[in-house]
């Protein structure tokens, strides 16, 4: 007699397949109120889809390190969604220049920036910044400006191509620039040039002016040169950070639009290129921040997406054909699809409200798995229609034969993505709530759309078996050597077992980012240089007072590089560097303040440039200069106008900011600009404190040390070194929670449907076989997990276990030679269908998504491969009837 299980089994199916031939028969009403149902989908999806490419939104809000990182966001509020204008200048003095002319054209622009400021131009640290530098530093710069006194004197008296030629030309011993007792022609009052320096002295200023000499050669040529007279001076080059500077942009976002930052960034563009801070010139204005990366995120996700779906879809159909055969199939098997998908849609923006990075590959996920069903309902049809010609008769039997496989499948499927929920990781969290209902429905769909469609479309007669005949000698194989294929599967998992210590996971969210892109690329760049790297910690306190007490502490802590509060900007030891000052502007001042002379003619800077260029041609050592003197002369007005943008602009820019370094005065707390105390103190009176590490900041073990150490101090601390690691902490243990949850809950799933401990075994085994096969490939081909791709692992779990359901009911149900049937066509293809879904996340120019895509074809192939070449053997031949039963 049948167990109340079968009998209860029996009962459903029955049911089903009145459903089944209830929508067969009554076709056009199924048709319709589908269609309905689609339209009423896709109108909502369409009007409601909203999407954030914020990657902070990914971690559930009310863990314990989101909430200190909520609550340093309210505090300083004016420092989160911020762009970064980050300016390259061919010196910088230009550099100086040019990022004060963006600042004062950009913050015009009310329209699109809220605030736009940047310290290093600030007339505070243009007055105040040698006082920031150790006392040698400061004494050596003031040595450096008496020592160039008479060339900025002269300069400061006649800024322009005429100075500068008649000042080398006096002090080459030539004919130059008018001084004082001197005429136009640089005479005396005896009518005769004065006399040049001694001969040690002229092939020391040749030496030093030999860059010059180059900037001048570059502006006769038509090219720019990266000239500085500050790097003249002191002898070394510049840096790369000598020639950068920052701005710190507040732009006004508008969150209708997808990129809500595009306004601003493009603005910000378009003033940088008016401004003439072009390549062309020398001057490269790039944006990176948390706006700029968010919308280039969303432009890298649209990125070739078109074209990778129109493949996607291309490749599906080919499959399909080579699985269905009949294009009415087909066309039935579509039609179910993009009903599921957009009930699917609508239901997760219903649910979710906006989609991240993550959950929008549900639309993917479910191509690639929902029509999964369909293949198997019209691949069961089709076996069905061979053996009862009767369109009818056949409908009905595959609704029959399929109901339990495809209701198992879709349940287990339903709960692997279900397992996602109850973890801190929002954003698959999302991802699993949309597709598991997503499999839900597709599962509907196939049991009443996909019956209609093929009642109506009338698919002809099918004349051949469904099967796979040639895989009859694969078949005996398995059933003459069960233990070795068995064994030799698990042996070779064992002997990798190894490879599963070397598993790692990337905790970097820079590199879920696409590199190509400016702003991923421009943070890149900046953090290449581990002193560079923004990894710090940041504690919120309720003072300053409170801010500076922990500093004393933290500052102890070997791990702690520096710990920065508002207290750290009144500079150390100014009496000391003021005195040094103080001395360099007596002697400085007066020089530096006279009232130049009016600008001259280009005749004016010809006559000069050929005659200092003629007396310097005696003086030894400088002919380089006198013929530098002399191409620029005879070279095209434009050349002698890109010299004067280049060589003699800078000099100008540096006059202006010695004038200004020569103002300090003594710093105390309440001298800090107000903009650079809201950083450091909120409104309420929070203060916050930051901390960087010693060492490599881009180590994360050495991130994780220094965090440790820290919180034993501090356990509020917060900051992005905090941030990192927990959501690498977060992630793991949220997939390892959805990992064990899926695997109990199939568990029990399949106990309650297959009531034997036994062929529970036999659904599992080659499943966990396919994760341990997954984990050892990814460490030989160098594939880490990260944020995105780990999904793959529970997924892994629902995905798999319908393969294997099918195998297992249709061998308790007595099927020998399961590599022949009709059965494998279907999970082949099925198989196929959904790698050409994941392949397309794979293709993908966004890292995370390209990374997903790539886990998830590699769980998929391992998974076919267990359940087609190791579940048959693992399972023998089917027992009696009387056993199953």
């Amino acid at each position: 007699m049948p167990s109340p299980v079968l009998h209860r089994a029996g009962e459903e199916i029955a049911l089903v397949a009145r459903l089944v031939s209830l929508c067969a028969r009554r076709k056009w009403l199924t048709l319709a109120l589908s269609l309905a149902l689609t339209a009423f989908a896709a109108w909502y999806a369409v009007g409601h889809f909203a999407m954030s490419t914020d990657l902070n939104t990914l971690i559930a809000q009310d863990l314990p390190w989101r909430q200190r990182e909520i609550a340093l966001s309210k505090s300083f509020p004016q420092r989160q969604d911020m762009l970064l204008a980050v300016l390259d200048a061919p010196s910088p003095e230009h550099a100086n220049a040019a990022a004060r002319k963006l600042q004062a054209a950009l913050q015009t622009q009310s329209e699109h920036f809220k605030d736009v400021r940047s310290l290093e131009t600030s007339d505070f640290f243009a007055r105040e910044g040698l006082l920031y530098l150790p006392k040698p530093d400061v004494s050596a710069r003031m040595g450096q400006l008496i020592d160039a006194q008479p060339f900025l004197g002269a300069l400061a008296r006649d800024p322009s191509l005429r100075g500068f030629a008649g000042t080398i030309g006096l002090m080459g011993g030539a004919q130059g620039q008018p001084a004082e007792g001197q005429n136009s022609k640089g005479q005396d009052s005896k009518g005769q040039p004065p006399k040049g320096p001694p001969a040690a002295e002229t092939q020391a200023m040749a030496k030093s002016l030999g860059a010059v000499a180059e900037a001048l050669d570059a502006a006769s040529a038509g090219k720019a040169a990266n000239f500085s007279w500050s790097a003249l001076f002191s002898g070394a080059p510049p840096s790369v950070a000598d020639k950068r500077r920052f701005l710190q942009i507040s732009p006004k976002l508008d969150y209708s639009a997808l990129e809500p930052g595009a306004s601003a960034s493009d603005a910000v563009r378009a003033t940088a290129q008016k401004l003439g801070l072009t390549p062309e010139l020398g001057y490269r204005v790039r944006l990176t921040g948390d706006v700029a990366m968010q919308d280039e995120e969303f432009g890298t996700l649209a990125d070739g997406a078109a074209l990778n779906n129109s493949l996607m879809v291309a490749a599906v159909l080919l499959i399909l054909w080579r699985a269905l055969r009949w294009g009415r199939l087909i066309l039935a098997v579509m039609a179910n699809m993009i009903m599921g998908l957009a009930l699917t849609a609508a239901a997760g923006l219903a649910m979710v409200g906006v989609l991240n990075p993550i959950s929008v590959a549900f639309a993917v996920l479910f191509v690639g798995i929902g029509v999964d069903f369909g293949i198997q309902f019209t691949v069961r049809y089709r076996e069905e229609r061979f053996q009862h010609d009767a369109l009818d008769t056949a409908l009905n039997r595959a609704g029959a034969g399929a109901s339990l496989p495809l209701a198992l499948a879709a349940a287990a499927t339903a709960a692997g993505f279900f397992s996602f929920i109850p973890t801190a990781y929002r954003g698959v969290s999302e991802l699993g709530l949309i597709a598991g209902v997503g499999m839900i429905l597709a599962f509907g769909s196939t049991l009443t759309l996909l019956p209609a469609l093929l009642a109506i479309l009338k698919p002809p007669p099918e004349t051949a078996p469904v099967g796979y005949a040639f895989l009859a000698p694969i078949d005996r194989f398995q059933t003459g050597h069960r233990k070795l294929i068995v064994f030799a599967a698990l042996g070779l998992a064992l002997l990798g077992a190894p490879l599963l210590t070397k598993v790692s996971f990337d905790i970097n969210p820079l590199n879920l980012r696409s590199a190509k892109v400016e702003s991923v690329a421009t943070m890149l760049e900046l953090t290449s240089d581990p002193r560079n790297a923004p990894n710090s910690i940041e504690i919120l306190t309720g003072s300053l007072t409170e801010a500076d007490a922990l500093a004393q502490k933290l500052r102890a802590l070997p791990e702690v590089d520096s710990v920065t509060t508002l207290t750290s900007f009144v500079p150390e030891d100014q009496k000391a560097k003021l005195a040094e000052i103080a001395d360099a502007r007596d002697l400085l001042g007066s020089t530096l303040s006279v009232k130049p002379l009016p600008a001259p003619t280009d005749a004016e800077d010809v006559a000069v440039l050929r005659a200092s260029a003629q007396a310097l041609a005696r003086a030894k050592g400088l002919e380089a200069m006198a013929a530098a003197f002399q191409r620029l002369a005879d070279a095209p007005a434009a050349s002698r106008e890109l010299a004067r943008r280049h060589v003699i602009a800078p000099v100008e820019s540096l006059l202006g900011d010695v004038r200004k370094s020569l103002a300090a005065a003594p710093v105390v707390l309440a001298d800090l600009p107000p903009e650079l105390a809201r950083d450091w103190v909120s409104a309420n009176g929070k203060a916050r404190l930051e901390l960087f590490p010693r060492g490599d900041r881009n180590d994360f073990a050495n991130l994780r040390k220094f965090s440790n150490v820290v919180r034993k101090i501090a356990p509020e601390a917060a900051g992005a070194a905090v941030s990192i690691l927990e959501s690498g902490d977060t992630v793991i243990k949220a997939f390892a929670q959805a990992g064990a949850l899926a695997l109990v809950s199939i568990t029990l799933l399949l106990w309650l449907a297959l009531r034997r401990i036994g062929d529970v075994a036999l659904t599992l085994a080659p499943l966990l076989l396919a994760g341990v096969y997954t984990m050892e490939i990814c460490v030989l081909i160098g594939l880490k997990l990260n944020f995105a791709n780990i999904i793959a692992l529970p997924l892994l779990l629902g995905l798999g276990v319908a393969f294997k359901i099918y195998y297992v009911m249709a061998w308790r149900a007595g099927t020998a030679h399961l590599l022949q049937t009709s059965l494998t066509r279907a999970i082949f293809f099925s198989a196929m269908t959904t790698a050409t879904a994941f392949g397309s996340l794979y293709l993908s120019n966004h890292p995370g998504t390209s990374s997903m895509g790539e886990l998830l074809a590699l769980s998929l192939a391992t998974t076919l491969c267990a359940a087609v070449f190791f579940q048959p053997a693992l399972m023998g031949p089917p027992r009696p009837q009387s056993e199953s039963e």
